[in-house]
């Protein structure tokens, strides 16, 4: 019943795939996406723009929404915690500083050189995190999770916000990454992040049989032969690939790693056998339709997927937090 229901989640993928070449700011009749597909006119304006634009910026979200949806889903099982989430939790934030820092030092313009401080700066958020609300005798509780990761957060963006308001060029590259954006399309990009996104999402996939164990506690763990310190540093390893990958490309979107994960838990309880493979193919549907939502309403313009997924995540943050049991996978 679970593979089955892999199905309708990998058709509405394929819908909002659609959605996303088909729908935009400019009318493109289907047939002229249908052949800007398998006939490609590059004189053509239209099949241009699709080409060009819609095609890289879907692929983007689709990577981009693998990224988050994994990285979330891995993060609420070696935390325990329902709340967990690269955005809010403060990883997102980490390696939008390091990037930006990288940029405006070292004057690195390309992913292949500031994803790397991507990585680092996902890494250090998440450990700065996690430490700091691990502190005291009830350790690392959902609520001092949300708290510690808000106030990362906002430290973190001050420092980035200062940065940038006095380096024209680290301003250039960090404009749009500050709501999140899936518009960035220099050659090179996706062929650049696609094998980090990969190699992520793979160390996410394999590791769900030992999260089930791991999200039932330490000890019980333990006493079942498993290797807790390897199984957090498989998943750090996943979350730090992840998250520096799809923030380096598209920015830091919040809380798509905290809602999907719930919504793919519905479906198949919590078993992350099955939690991590249906996250990987809803949280690109949800960026996705997102995306063109934002084309849609802010006709001839548009509003970037960061701030429409903040819209679409904000209730259920909240409703998480008044819940009575959120320290409950």
């Amino acid at each position: 019943m679970l593979a089955a229901g892999l199905i309708p989640a990998a058709a509405a993928l394929l819908l909002a795939v659609i959605a996303s070449l088909a729908l935009g700011t400019a009318h493109i009749p289907a047939h002229t996406v249908w052949q800007a597909l398998t006939a490609y006119d590059p004189s053509d304006t239209q099949q241009l723009i699709i080409h060009e634009v819609r095609v890289p910026r879907t692929v983007i979200g689709v990577l981009a929404g693998v990224a988050l949806g994994l990285a979330g889903a891995v993060m609420q099982a070696v935390a325990r915690n329902p709340l967990a989430d690269p955005g809010i939790l403060g990883v997102n934030a980490g390696a939008a500083l390091f990037v930006v820092l990288a940029i405006n030092t070292l004057g690195i313009v390309t992913l292949s050189g500031y994803v790397w401080f991507g990585f680092a700066g996902a890494l250090c958020a998440f450990a700065l995190v996690y430490g700091v609300s691990s502190l005291g005798r009830e350790g690392a509780t959902p609520i001092k999770l949300a708290l510690a990761g808000a106030a990362t957060t906002a430290a973190l963006g001050s420092v980035t916000s200062a940065i940038i308001l006095t380096s024209n060029d680290a301003f250039d590259q960090y404009r749009f990454w500050q709501v999140g954006a899936l518009t960035r399309t220099e050659d090179g990009l996706l062929t650049q992040a696609a094998p980090f996104i990969v190699a992520g999402a793979l160390c996410a996939l394999v590791s769900g049989r030992w999260l089930n164990t791991l999200s039932m506690g330490d000890d019980t763990a333990r006493s079942l032969g498993q290797r807790v310190g390897a199984v957090r540093a498989l998943a750090a390893c996943a979350v730090v690939l992840l998250c520096g990958t799809a923030t380096a490309i598209a920015g830091p979107i919040a809380f798509v790693g905290l809602v999907i994960p719930h919504i793919a838990r519905a479906f198949t309880g919590p078993d992350y056998r099955w939690i991590l493979p249906y996250s990987a193919l809803l949280a690109p549907t949800l960026l996705l339709t997102a995306d063109v939502v934002g084309r849609l309403v802010a006709r001839p313009g548009e509003l970037q997927v960061g701030i429409v997924t903040a819209v679409i995540g904000v209730p259920p943050f909240i409703a998480l937090v008044r819940r009575r049991k959120t320290g409950a996978l």
